[in-house]
């Protein structure tokens, strides 16, 4: 697999996403992924608070989430929520403050369906079929130290290779494992992309093992399974041993 990450001017309130696509992106090769942070997405688009003092963060965090836990105690890191947002859970209900030029930015609003809108747009501005899209962001891994990028939506391959009731090396049948392109693909675009002060927001992903292209948007069952439910999942007990508050969130 080939990563390659491109370097854009400082992207601030007022651009357009496709124009900012048309002047940095090279032409794109059939079977490739374009990896774009969600900041970005969330600028252009103006999904952002003004971050004048007047704003109080805490009351923020508790609208944007779906679910949050307050946090009693200070950390190094100030006063902290758990929240669920969008099927992911997070700190701050993702809501950031790094290179944000003064402003709280949001998650982007309706990102899906900017996620296909794209999609549909560098196809035809490249003339092909097969591409693949991710919007990235990065988050907290539990007891782990520093952040690994994870996708928050996609277009145009197939999410997730299912291996569940496949014989493995020695005829034992397979009962789980599913491996996740989404997040792999994301977190390798998200370590070429950087952190901090890189100023590359995008990449593109080529030479793709085990990746399967697909020429039409996510469908709504593709869309559910990627994202299992709380209460089934193997980290079931976070959704049933401590007491989630409602946000104001949709979900």
């Amino acid at each position: 697999m080939v990563v390659q990450s491109y370097k854009t001017h400082k992207i601030k309130a007022g651009d357009d996403l496709f124009k900012i696509l048309d002047k940095y992106l090279p032409p794109l090769s059939e079977n490739s992924v374009v990896a774009i942070t969600s900041k970005i997405v969330s600028i252009t688009q103006d999904d952002v608070v003004k971050n004048d003092g007047t704003v109080d963060k805490d009351e923020l965090v508790k609208k944007e989430a779906d679910y949050y836990i307050e946090s009693g105690d200070e950390t190094l890191y100030g006063k902290v929520f758990l929240t669920r947002k969008n099927g992911h859970i997070v700190f701050t209900a993702g809501i950031d403050e790094s290179n944000a030029d003064g402003n709280f930015i949001l998650w982007p609003r309706n990102l899906q369906e900017k996620t296909n809108a794209v999609w549909e747009y560098l196809r035809k501005r490249n003339s092909i079929k097969n591409l693949g899209i991710i919007i990235t962001d990065s988050r907290l891994t539990p007891i782990r130290t520093g952040v690994i990028g994870f996708c928050m939506t996609w277009c145009g391959f197939k999410p997730y290779n299912e291996f569940s009731g496949m014989p493995d090396l020695f005829g034992r049948e397979v009962k789980f494992t599913n491996v996740n392109i989404i997040e792999a693909l994301a977190a390798s675009a998200a370590l070429v992309m950087g952190e901090i002060t890189e100023q590359t927001p995008l990449a593109v992903l080529t030479d793709l093992p085990n990746v399967e292209l697909q020429n039409h948007l996510p469908t709504a069952e593709e869309l559910d399974g990627a994202i299992w439910p709380i209460e089934k999942a193997m980290y079931r007990q976070l959704r049933t041993s401590v007491k989630w508050a409602k946000g104001g969130g949709e979900k």
